[in-house]
């Protein structure tokens, strides 16, 4: 008798935030690998702001999951079979397996993950695409110099809470920007982050001026909307804005609001870059051979939010993003290793 496994699949085009109406509950048979495949058995799964742009209809940097397909997700988990020659029975390995129990998978885009040299969650966080993201977008778009201010917005966040600490070991002044005292608590006392504005119950601007007063560097713009246009409004000459992500934006069901501010990119002489992660994939091993050794070495912290449960509850949980519920890297736990 065959196994069955449990997967999500979209079921339709979200319009604001993704609703249970939105997702199907399905059960599938559990494949076997053919000739150059192996089978994983999904262990933890990311959750991404990303995901819910790959959820709408339109031209993106990368297809939307289409409706009645597994919702695309990386995740790690462990070979249970292989025929492929790279991979052996309980490798573990991280690759995008999608929302679901088990995963057949040609070996494209796999990579082994050691649990002896750090948690598997963190393969999906430091040591993944958010650490990759953080590197190359802050490093290669935000060329950031000794002494300069870094803004990080989202800080708390899994790819913002990276940047900081980037920055801070290039020898930045950072601030960071999240929701809530708590996060930016965080930022300072365990981050090592110079000041944090806490969007929610501050003045944006005015606490920018204070933190920032010779002006913004690099600003690391992972929200998008008023605190985008805020941070405009403090740029010193030369600026550099790197837009990660956009998450206020998201769900919004009268359209992206743009800049207001955008003629301060004119007089300040700043540049605005789009960075998509995937652009740099010839040279993963490069940042994750950095980020591995600044974590040996104790500079650099990696924040996990890691969230127990079943592929079932993958759709509540997604929401905690777009809450701003969580603490750094979101993850979702739904096997023992």
């Amino acid at each position: 008798m065959s196994r069955t496994q449990q997967q999500i699949r979209l079921a339709a085009r979200p319009v604001g935030l993704p609703g249970s109406g939105d997702w199907e509950h399905a059960e599938a048979p559990v494949g076997e690998p053919g000739e150059g495949e192996l089978l994983v058995r999904v262990i933890h799964i990311s959750l991404d702001p990303a995901m819910r742009g790959w959820m709408n209809e339109g031209k993106s940097y990368i297809p939307p999951v289409g409706i009645g397909e597994v919702m695309r997700a990386a995740a790690v988990g462990r070979v249970m079979s292989s025929r492929h020659p790279k991979f052996a029975e309980g490798d573990y390995v991280s690759g995008a397996f999608g929302v679901q129990e088990y995963c057949v998978s040609d070996g494209r885009g796999v990579t082994k993950a050691d649990p002896g040299l750090a948690p598997l969650p963190r393969y999906l966080g430091t040591l993944g695409v958010t650490g990759m993201t953080a590197y190359f977008g802050l490093i290669d778009i935000g060329r950031p110099e000794p002494g300069q201010t870094v803004v990080v917005s989202g800080a708390a966040g899994a790819v913002g809470s990276v940047v900081g600490q980037i920055a801070k070991i290039l020898g930045c002044r950072v601030v960071g920007i999240a929701g809530g005292e708590r996060k930016c608590r965080m930022l300072v006392d365990e981050l090592g982050f110079d000041a944090a504005i806490d969007y929610r119950n501050q003045d944006v601007k005015q606490a920018l001026r204070e933190h920032a007063p010779e002006g913004v560097d690099v600003y690391f713009d992972n929200v998008g909307g008023d605190i985008l246009d805020a941070v405009l409004t403090r740029l010193a000459r030369g600026a550099r804005i790197v837009i990660c992500g956009a998450i206020s934006q998201y769900n919004s069901v009268d359209g992206a609001k743009g800049p207001a501010n955008y003629l301060s990119l004119l007089v300040n002489r700043a540049s605005m870059t789009g960075m998509v992660v995937f652009d740099y994939l010839d040279r993963y091993a490069e940042a994750a051979a950095q980020l591995a050794e600044w974590q040996a070495e104790g500079r650099l912290t990696s924040v996990q939010d890691v969230v127990e449960g079943t592929v079932a509850d993958f759709p509540e949980t997604l929401l905690r993003l777009f809450r701003g519920e969580n603490t750094g890297k979101l993850v979702l736990t739904i096997a023992d290793e």
